[in-house]
């Protein structure tokens, strides 16, 4: 009888190393899929995101750093969609980052998924600002002058000038991003007047291919 507990047990210690070893490979091709695939263009990651995979490798998916945010602007992805569940992004359009001075967001987090390196919120980048529609820009088109972006820009006559000159639609002024002064804020995106999609937008920084 002893003998047959002793091989019992034995069998199902292998099997439990067994198990442990399978769940330990599913967990770790889901980290790698969940790694591989970039977010959604208008998905940003806060202020100071490190760079692709080495974010969503050091990222604990706490949620602390949409906690510090004075203004309600970044959220967790939840489950089914192209993001890792938990992952802080926010969505220019409905909510742009603030550009708060002293970048609460970056200290709030842990394990430095937000460099806590970042001083300067002028010196973030988290995406680039583009005329994605001039056909339906008001001012690319000539339907009527409007600034409303570069209004709105922190960095007005730097990240966004409104630029001179006969546009392919019509108009005779349209907005210009100069991406290195870009900051990827998403403000002039969120200001564009018009009521649906917005006529300047921000692609994310290691978005996903169109």
């Amino acid at each position: 009888m002893q003998g047959s507990s002793v091989g019992i047990s034995r069998r199902k210690a292998v099997s439990s190393v067994l198990a442990l070893g399978a769940t330990a490979a599913l967990v770790a091709t889901r980290v790698r899929g969940e790694r591989a695939a970039a977010a959604p263009a208008d998905r940003i990651r806060p202020p100071g995101a490190l760079a692709g995979d080495t974010f969503l490798g050091a990222c604990v998916r706490c949620g602390l750093c949409v906690r510090a945010c004075p203004y309600d602007v970044l959220r967790l992805a939840g489950p089914g969609g192209a993001m890792p569940v938990g992952t802080p992004y926010f969505v220019a359009r409905s909510a742009a980052c603030r550009m708060c001075e002293d970048i609460p967001c970056v200290p709030a987090c842990p394990t430095g998924a937000l460099d806590h390196a970042l001083l300067t919120i002028r010196d973030a980048r988290m995406g680039t600002a583009e005329l994605s529609d001039p056909d339906r820009c008001l001012s690319a088109s000539g339907a009527a002058y409007c600034d409303s972006c570069f209004k709105a820009c922190p960095l007005p006559g730097r990240a966004i000038r409104m630029q001179q000159g006969r546009t392919p639609q019509g108009g005779t002024i349209r907005p210009a991003v100069d991406a290195a002064h870009c900051t990827g804020c998403g403000l002039c995106e969120q200001a564009c007047v018009l009521d649906d999609a917005a006529a300047i937008t921000v692609r994310a920084r290691d978005a996903a291919a169109s």
